[in-house]
């Protein structure tokens, strides 16, 4: 068992220098939270090997676990630095909620999948986290009694920035989402200044569609 942890352990560490440090992730708080948090407890038993491969994985109900890199990306440029309240739309495994809980006061996180937000929470206790907040239903509305929030994360692709994000986005705040058509994506952040929206792409991307009523049918 201590084998394996030192196992995982290595590939964590390989995974932070090689997948991030080496592709210009530098903010220190995010590499420390990438290197903290075991990916392989997020990870469904037949993927265990490919844990900190750099690809995404299928953890079932059609839906995937982010290749590590892109986790580091958009979490970076939410610009996080400890105080802020966070909207995460699509809980999936909640590897991106775990790292965002090292780095932020609160998060809430919204999944249209009963069944992913069931093992969500059961995973998140049972590693000893606090301050998250799970909801099932339909992301692509926020969680407009909670808001505003300091920064918004959507793990999905929509057609263009639903609205309901930019209302409950709070002034200075952040919203990163992958936007396009399915076959590929720009990930974008937008900045709330002065109440406008200024936008800026992080660069070609491809996700699972956003399901909801400002994204894309099912």
């Amino acid at each position: 068992m201590e084998d394996r942890l030192d196992s995982f352990r290595a590939a964590r560490r390989r995974m932070v220098q090689e997948q991030l440090v080496d592709r210009g992730i530098c903010d220190p708080r995010v590499l420390t939270a990438m290197e903290r948090v075991t990916r392989e407890a997020f990870v469904p038993e037949g993927f265990l090997s490919q844990a900190y491969s750099d690809h995404p994985l299928n953890i079932g109900e059609r839906q995937t676990i982010s290749q590590p890199y892109i986790v580091a990306l958009m979490t970076e440029a939410l610009q996080l630095t400890g105080t802020e309240k966070v909207l995460e739309v699509g809980t999936g495994s909640a590897y991106q909620l775990a790292i965002l809980l090292e780095l932020a006061r609160e998060v809430y996180s919204i999944e249209r999948l009963r069944s992913l937000s069931h093992q969500a929470r059961k995973r998140l206790y049972a590693l000893g986290y606090d301050g998250f907040f799970l909801r099932v239903g339909d992301g692509t509305c926020g969680w407009p009694e909670e808001a505003p929030f300091d920064a918004i994360l959507v793990t999905a692709s929509a057609p263009e920035l639903p609205a309901s994000y930019a209302e409950q986005l709070a002034e200075g705040g952040r919203v990163i989402i992958p936007i396009g058509p399915v076959e590929q994506q720009e990930l974008m952040v937008y900045t709330k200044r002065e109440g406008a929206l200024v936008e800026k792409s992080l660069g070609a991307c491809r996700f699972v569609k956003l399901i909801g009523h400002y994204g894309w049918a099912e």
